[in-house]
């Protein structure tokens, strides 16, 4: 036994130690403490080094959020084939085709991971599970409202990203709370990207009780197609939650910042630029 143990000691030691390679371990399905204070970046650009075991999520527009890891892996929410003036190419995108502002149908090929939020058949759904090291990204199908206002059975996905130890979740075009068997496949989302439209997708006491549901400390206003959608949502959560106006397009994350009291941080879109 000590031969055995010996051996396999050796062989972890062995093993290569990389950004790409790692990562830290997420509790998606745990309900933990969290400390307070996060910090963020009031003019930082989106390549600027990020702090060991922290998460970059830079708003681009709309429904499109970066998340950029510590070792450079780049994720874009909601792909639409245009994030801005740079030479990028991004690790992995996802995509709902709720409406032309969430997807396009001629990803650039160089893209290692296109991840489309409907299946092939109608109503079919999808399972996503792609494991790239420094990042997990599942899904769990959802139904979703179509461009003619129609219900679509199993076209819209939640795509949640761990990484760095935290449970980001984006909840596309989602127009109807989860099932029971969802909220369970979601676990817990430390970090929610949630549609304030109000109309477009869900009502706003629906929304609330889906992020607390999910347990999320951080939550990030999308898809308001005005500031008056903005604000009002601020508004009807703000006895509820903490405000945060960041002034800022991209904020850094990690378990040791993240608020205390649940938290919206409003971030402002900004299309990427290589400048």
């Amino acid at each position: 036994m000590i031969r055995i143990a010996l051996a396999a000691l050796a062989l972890t030691l062995a093993l290569p130690a990389t950004a790409q390679e790692t990562r830290q371990p997420s509790h998606c399905i745990a309900v933990a403490d969290a400390a307070p204070g996060i910090r963020y970046l009031h003019k930082a650009s989106w390549q600027a080094p990020i702090e060991e075991y922290a998460v970059r999520i830079r708003y681009i527009g709309h429904a499109s959020f970066l998340i950029r890891t510590e070792g450079g892996l780049n994720a874009v929410t909601d792909f639409t084939g245009f994030i801005g003036m740079t030479e990028m190419i991004p690790d992995v995108v996802t995509m709902n085709h709720a409406h032309s502002s969430h997807w396009t149908p001629n990803p650039d090929p160089a893209i290692p991971h296109v991840l489309r939020g409907w299946g092939a058949e109608f109503g079919a759904g999808i399972d996503h599970y792609v494991d790239l090291g420094e990042m997990l990204v599942r899904n769990v199908s959802t139904d979703i409202r179509s461009g003619y206002g129609e219900r679509e059975e199993s076209g819209n996905s939640i795509f949640v990203f761990e990484t760095a130890g935290l449970c980001i979740a984006h909840l596309g075009h989602l127009h109807h709370e989860p099932n029971d068997e969802q909220y369970a496949a979601l676990g817990r989302a430390d970090v929610l990207m949630v549609p304030v439209d109000g109309g477009y997708t869900m009502s706003r006491e629906a929304m609330i009780r889906v992020v607390e549901r999910l347990k999320s400390s951080i939550v990030i206003p999308m898809h308001w197609f005005s500031g008056y959608a903005l604000e009002d949502f601020l508004d009807g959560v703000s006895e509820r939650w903490a405000i945060e106006r960041t002034g800022t397009s991209s904020i850094d994350v990690s378990l040791a910042t993240l608020p205390s009291r649940r938290t919206v941080m409003v971030l402002e879109p900004e299309r990427l630029s290589d400048d």
